[in-house]
Formats: structure tokens, C-alpha cells, sequence
């Protein structure tokens, strides 16, 4: 199970765990068959000390941009037997992510009021005319990356030019460094 908010997709969050010592235990490798492949997870309840697993002691929150949550709730493995895993309580660390993400949010830029309204009624309006005609849906979205291959770019430079430290593009934009590097690139490159 995961946790998205729209807009912020780069920020996945789930419930991350904690071995007795403080420590985040490895994935967890599950051979497949007589394949070489071997499928690796990281969802908490895996590591309930079954089949020589390692077993956690708590929960905390945790997100794909590398925050991990400081609060860690304590797990007890006999109520996830006797509840089952998806019932189990794990809204501690959900919240814990919310409030990561309500953080990220607020240090994120905002499009001004009219940008968005526009971008807003653009997309309701093209939900409505797709099953109508999606031809004109498709001429719309043409339209749309006319645009961007022509302001991608000029954005892109201009960010450049101001030497926007990579951190801070992550920030306003609310993603991670990594996704901000690698849309600043794809920009940069973008041909129309």
C-alpha cells in the first residue's frame, strides 16, 4: 500500500520499518520458480520473521524523496496475525507523511490564480469533449505541446542562466532533486 497526492507523484509515501536496533532492514528477496529472477519488496508486513525474514519491531512514515519519518510506532505482530495486514492500524505513519507532504506543499510555488483556473477549466472541458470527439481532443493537445516545446526550453535556459541550485528547482517545483534534474534536461534538450 501507498500514498500519492496529486500533483507531488515523485513523492510516494508508505509505511517504512524499523529493525530493534533503529536500523531499516534490507528488501526482502523472494525467488520465483527456477528463474534467476528474484522479486524484492519492501512493504512492512513481509518482515514478520517468517521463512527467515528479518523481523521489525516498528513503523514510521516514509517517502520516495528519502524523508523518513521521525515519529516510529511500535508493531505488534500477534494483532496482525489475529486483524490481518490490511486491517492493521497504519494511519501514524500516513499522517506522519501527510504533514511531510503539507510541508512540501507549502515550500512548493504556486501557479498564479488565473494559470491555474485556466489549466483547470482547459482540463474539465477536454474530460467532457473525449468521448464526444477526440479528435478535437487530440488537435488540443497539439496545441498544448506547440506551447511547451516553445517555453520549455526558453524556461529551461533561463533557469540555467540564474544558476538555479538543483535543491532549490526540487523545491519550487515539489518534487525530488533527481525528477527537477531530469525535467530541467528534458527541457533543455526539447525540440519543437
Amino acid at each position: 500500500m501507498s500514498w500519492q497526492r496529486e500533483g507531488f507523484e515523485t513523492h510516494e509515501g508508505e509505511v517504512g520499518v524499523l529493525l530493534a536496533d533503529g536500523t531499516e532492514p534490507a528488501p526482502v528477496l523472494f525467488a520465483l520458480g527456477s528463474t534467476a529472477y528474484f522479486h524484492e519488496s519492501t512493504d512492512w508486513w513481509v518482515y514478520d520473521g517468517t521463512m527467515r525474514r528479518p523481523t521489525v519491531t516498528a513503523m514510521r512514515g516514509r517517502c520516495a524523496c528519502g524523508w523518513r519519518g521521525e515519529r516510529t510506532v511500535p508493531l505488534d505482530w500477534e494483532e496482525v496475525r489475529s486483524a490481518g495486514r490490511d486491517a492493521y492500524d497504519v494511519s501514524g505513519p500516513e499522517e506522519d507523511w501527510e504533514a511531510h507532504m503539507d510541508d512540501v506543499a507549502a515550500r512548493a510555488l504556486a501557479l498564479p490564480d488565473d494559470v491555474a483556473a485556466l489549466l483547470h477549466t482547459l482540463r474539465e472541458r477536454l474530460d467532457d469533449l473525449i468521448d464526444d470527439d477526440p479528435v478535437l481532443v487530440l488537435k488540443a493537445v497539439e496545441a498544448m505541446e506547440t506551447i511547451v516545446a516553445d517555453l520549455g526550453p526558453l524556461a529551461a535556459r533561463y533557469i540555467k542562466g540564474d544558476a538555479v541550485p538543483l535543491p532549490r528547482l526540487a523545491e519550487a517545483l515539489g518534487t525530488t532533486e533527481k525528477a527537477a534534474g531530469s525535467r530541467l534536461t528534458h527541457y533543455t534538450y526539447l525540440s519543437g
